[in-house]
């Protein structure tokens, strides 16, 4: 299990497990708000924050929103808008995680600003 939250602590997440990979990618959003990405399910990811504790941005094609604190500007998880099969697919941002829980989990590296591939 690892554990997240924002700055302010407004907004924890736990990830159950471990992921089997982080993604950095470099699209126009994600290199501004520095995510590192760990994916998951709501099977698997629980958010932990009051209704109104994130503010969610929708952009691009529309089938994702990410989530900041309200308090702190934190970005802390992604999450689909609709869901894929029986399940929702969402993302923590392992920045918001102490360094040495992640820090042995293989990092990919994805050019969501051009080629919409892995560079590695």
């Amino acid at each position: 299990m690892i554990a997240g939250s924002c700055h302010c602590g407004a907004v924890r997440w736990v990830f159950d497990g471990v992921p089997e990979r982080l993604t950095d990618c470099n699209c126009s959003l994600c290199r501004r708000i520095g995510g590192l990405w760990a994916y998951g399910t709501l099977a698997n990811v629980t958010v932990l924050a009051e209704a109104e504790a994130t503010i969610a941005y929708v952009q691009g094609d529309r089938t994702l929103a990410t989530h900041s604190c309200r308090s702190c500007g934190s970005t802390t998880h992604w999450r689909a808008l609709a869901a894929e099969g029986d399940d929702w697919r969402i993302a923590v941002n392992m920045r918001m995680a102490d360094p040495a829980d992640y820090a042995e989990i293989r990092v990919r590296h994805f050019d969501g600003a051009d080629t919409w591939k892995f560079l590695d």
